[in-house]
Formats: C-alpha cells, sequence, structure tokens
C-alpha cells in the first residue's frame, strides 16, 4: 500500500506527573527532514524521537511537536541565592554612595537581578520519561500514518484511472499510425501524377519512398516502451511502500517516450492525442509528488 507524504497524527499520555501531547505534522519534501520542536529541559529525548520517526518514514518534511505539562501536582521549589543578593546589594550601595544617588532597594527589585532566585524543578528521569515519550510518539506515528494511507489510497484511484486514459491513447495513436503511411502514399502518387502529367510513374518508386517514409515515422518501438512503463507503474503501486521516487523516474520516461511519438508522427489526429497523452501524464506526475 502506498502512502500520502502530507499526514497528521496525535496522541496524548503520561510520564510520572507530566502531561505529554504529541502532534505530527508533514508535506512534501524531496527528502526525510524531521523537525522537533519541544521544550529545552527535555531535549535529550530529541535524537530518539528523530530515529522512531524515520523508522516509519522514509520521505516528507515531518515536523513533530511535544507538549509537556507539569500539571497541578508537581512541586516546584525556588531557591535564593543569598550570597548573590548580597553581593548585588553592596554594590548598588557603593554606587549610590560614590556617585550621590538617591533610591531605595525593593525586595521586587533585588528579585529581578540575575540568578538571585533560582527554580529548583524535580529531576526527571531522562530514561523513564524518553520511554514514555515513544511509547506515546508511536500511538501518534500511527494515526499518522492511517491517515496518509488513506490518502494514499485516493491517490492510487486517481493514478491509475488515468494510467487507463494513457493507455486508451496509446491504442489510438497504434491504431492510427499505419493510416498516416497509406495516406502519404496517397498524397505522394497525386503529387508526382500532378507534377509529371500523365507520365508513367514507376510503382518501386512510389514503393521505395513509401517505405522511407514508414521508417521515419513509425512508432512500434515507442508504443512498446509506453505500455511496458504503465504496466511497471501499475505493478509499483500494487507493490506499494516508498516508491515515490521510482515513480517519478518512470513518468519522465513515460514523457520521453510521448515527446518521441510527436516528433515522429507529422499527422495532426496524433498529434492531439499526444496532448492529451502529455496532458495525463503531468496529473500524474503531480499526484507522484504527494506519494512517499
Amino acid at each position: 500500500m502506498i502512502k500520502s507524504m502530507t499526514g497528521y497524527g496525535s496522541a496524548e499520555g503520561t510520564s510520572g506527573n507530566l502531561e505529554l501531547t504529541i502532534e505530527l505534522r508533514a508535506v512534501n519534501n524531496r527528502y526525510l527532514d524531521v523537525n522537533v520542536r519541544m521544550p529545552r529541559l527535555y531535549l535529550f529525548a530529541e535524537e530518539s524521537i528523530k530515529k522512531r520517526v524515520g523508522s516509519v518514514v522514509s520521505r516528507g518534511k515531518v515536523d513533530v511537536f511535544v507538549n509537556v505539562d507539569s500539571g497541578k501536582e508537581q512541586e516546584v521549589e525556588i531557591a535564593v541565592n543569598e550570597a548573590l543578593a548580597e553581593a548585588y546589594i553592596k554594590a548598588l550601595n557603593k554606587l549610590t554612595d560614590r556617585f550621590g544617588l538617591y533610591g531605595d532597594m525593593t525586595t521586587m527589585q533585588i528579585a529581578k537581578l540575575p540568578e538571585v532566585l533560582q527554580i529548583d524543578r524535580p529531576k526527571t528521569d531522562a530514561d523513564a520519561f524518553s520511554k514514555d515519550l515513544l511509547e506515546i510518539l508511536d500511538s501518534a506515528l500511527e494515526n499518522f500514518n492511517t491517515m496518509r494511507k488513506t490518502e494514499g489510497e485516493k491517490l492510487e484511484q486517481d493514478i491509475t484511472a488515468r494510467l487507463e486514459v494513457v493507455e486508451r491513447l496509446t491504442a489510438q495513436v497504434e491504431e492510427l499510425s499505419p493510416q498516416t503511411v497509406t495516406a502519404y502514399r496517397e498524397k505522394l502518387e497525386a503529387r508526382m501524377a500532378e507534377v509529371l502529367d500523365g507520365v508513367h510513374i514507376e510503382e518501386s518508386r512510389i514503393l521505395t519512398e513509401a517505405a522511407i517514409f514508414a521508417d521515419r515515422v513509425a512508432v512500434d518501438e515507442e508504443i512498446t516502451r509506453l505500455r511496458s512503463h504503465v504496466s511497471q507503474l501499475r505493478d509499483m503501486l500494487k507493490a506499494g511502500g516508498g516508491i515515490g521516487r521510482k515513480l517519478d523516474f518512470l513518468l519522465q520516461e513515460l514523457g520521453r517516450e510521448t515527446n518521441t511519438v510527436g516528433s515522429k508522427c507529422n499527422d495532426l489526429e496524433i498529434g492531439r492525442i499526444v496532448i492529451a497523452l502529455k496532458a495525463e501524464i503531468e496529473k500524474i506526475r503531480e499526484q507522484v509528488q504527494n506519494i512517499e
């Protein structure tokens, strides 16, 4: 089964007194790019998150948002650095005396000075936190992949339908191609008769000229390769997995063969079909850009 590169998933859980919420959002990208946004206090788990995401996602720009809520029950102590506060007060008093300044120092003013007050949070068990975090991440990834698979099914259905159109148009080119040679021969005979005005025309000359033209406009090989590419595309879609790049490469080959057909067949009707073929291939390519 194929997956879309775009998707969203989330999950919630706890680790001790901490409440955790994880969200994943992904958009198209040529390679895998995982960005983790979480509180600095827990950045020790960032690499573990990236590895876990990389184990289930092969391509796309994935943003992982981790929210940590300490909850109401967690105890937080605030320590006073008395030595530092005393040093600040002495320094401020010295400035006041030295320059004849006036001002009263309040508790709030002293508390605002750098590092006078220090928040003492309970230490986090890194191993336990990481274990709980990854379990929640797994749930978020499961939801994330469910959405990507749903989108992937829609992409597969659309691409499969368009491949049927490509096959139908290819069959039309195959049917019309011999007719262009016949039409060319008829025009050649009429033109030569007009120019030579009743002079006998050797059939071998007309056959030779027609054969040269037929060889120049023959698209049998291109038709065969077009059908082969379509068959390979179908097989890849059935196989699933991370096939986005392979599909994109094969579509380039499909477009190249179509361009060759267009350059060889000097026929208005075939030209219209080639334009329709290019349009379908381009639509398929747009959809493939969304596939992992």
